[in-house]
C-alpha cells in the first residue's frame, strides 16, 4: 500500500477557484501560518496586529496567486513572504493594517481569542533571547530565526533569502556558535 505525498506548494497553488479559497490554498495557508504571524510578532507591538497583517497576507496571496509562478527552487514561501513584507511596509506607510484584499474578498476583520492571542505572541520570542540574537549579524539572525524559530527547512530558506542551502547551513551555524558563547560568557 502506497501512501500519497502531501502536495507542493506550487501544486497547492495552482488550485484556481475564482473568488474562493478551496481547500488546496487552505492547506497552503494551514502550512504556512504560524511561520507568517512569527514574522509578523517578531515585527510589530501587539498579537492583535500581528494577527491582522497575517489575515491581509494570506488574502492578498489568494487574490494575486493567478500572478504566481512555479520556479524550480521552490520559490512559492519566498512569493508569500514578499507579499507579508509588502503588506507590512504599506501598512507602516498609512499607519493602519492594509485590507485591500481582504476587501477585495469580501472577507470581514474577525476577532482574535484570548487563547489565540497568547499563543500568538508566545510566538515573538523571549525578550532576552531576541536581544542576543539581534547582536548577531543580520544574515546570520534571519537565517536562525527562520530555522530555529520558524522550524522551516533549509530549501525553503535558502529560496527565500536567495541563496544556497550550504551558505545558510553556515550562517546558521555561525549564529548558534555566536549565541553559544555569549551564553557561557566567553567573547
Amino acid at each position: 500500500m502506497t501512501t500519497l505525498e502531501p502536495a507542493g506548494d506550487d501544486e497547492l497553488l495552482a488550485e484556481r477557484r475564482p473568488g474562493a479559497a478551496g481547500p488546496a490554498f487552505a492547506a497552503f495557508y494551514a502550512r504556512h501560518e504560524r511561520a507568517v504571524i512569527a514574522y509578523f510578532r517578531r515585527r510589530v507591538a501587539s498579537p492583535e496586529l500581528a494577527a491582522d497583517l497575517t489575515a491581509e497576507t494570506f488574502a492578498q496571496a489568494l487574490v494575486s496567486r493567478r500572478g504566481y509562478r512555479p520556479q524550480p527552487d521552490g520559490s512559492a514561501v519566498a512569493w508569500l513572504f514578499g507579499i507579508a513584507g509588502h503588506v507590512l511596509s504599506r501598512s507602516v506607510r498609512r499607519g493602519v493594517v492594509e485590507d485591500s484584499g481582504r476587501r477585495r474578498l469580501g472577507v470581514e476583520a474577525t476577532g482574535v481569542a484570548d487563547r489565540q492571542l497568547a499563543e500568538i505572541d508566545s510566538l515573538g520570542g523571549d525578550a532576552a533571547a531576541r536581544a542576543s540574537l539581534e547582536s548577531l549579524p543580520v544574515d546570520q539572525q534571519e537565517a536562525i530565526w527562520a530555522r530555529i524559530v520558524d522550524e522551516r527547512d533549509y530549501p525553503e530558506i535558502a529560496a527565500e533569502l536567495h541563496c544556497s542551502e550550504a551558505v545558510v547551513r553556515k550562517r546558521v551555524s555561525r549564529g548558534l556558535a555566536a549565541l553559544r558563547s555569549q551564553l557561557k560568557g566567553t567573547p
